[in-house]
């Protein structure tokens, strides 16, 4: 059972949800319209354009803190649910869990061998095929001759 969530998570929880509604972009948004309507109020002075600087700065300093920890929790939530996916369903290629945590350049490496699949897969649609097979990887089918090609040595 997973332990209960910290003060600063339930914070930032309750923070984002209150914050992605409406009505406080409303509020925001009213807040910026009197704020301009007192201008006038206090001769457009240095500490009238203070107030306004300092609030939206303070503001987005802590908000940029609670998205950046509320994107990180769904990305990590999403990233387990993809690996659960991919680790369970037969045929899949488990090579591919935790995906995230290569270098850029093997990502790179392994999408390029997905963008040939599906190049393959259009063609075949194209000629009037089923695109609903299995295909391997370029890496999948590299490995498997190397794994035969050590077996006929062992």
């Amino acid at each position: 059972m997973p332990a209960d969530p910290s003060l600063f998570t339930r914070f930032a929880q309750a923070a984002s949800r209150i914050t992605g509604r409406p009505v406080a972009f409303m509020l925001a948004s009213a807040i910026i319209v009197i704020w301009a309507l007192t201008g006038p109020m206090f001769s457009f002075n240095d500490t009238w354009q203070l107030v306004i600087n300092t609030g939206t700065t303070i503001i987005t300093f802590l908000m940029v803190f609670l998205i950046q920890n509320t994107q990180n929790r769904d990305t990590a939530a999403i990233q387990i649910k993809l690996d659960e996916l991919i680790r369970s369903t037969k045929g899949a290629h488990n090579a591919l869990l935790d995906l995230e945590n290569l270098e850029v350049q093997d990502v790179e490496r392994l999408r390029d061998d997905y963008v040939e699949l599906a190049s393959s897969a259009r063609e075949d649609l194209a000629d009037g095929k089923s695109d609903t097979q299995i295909r391997e990887t370029k890496n999948a089918t590299i490995e498997k001759q190397n794994k035969k090609q050590r077996r006929r040595k062992a």
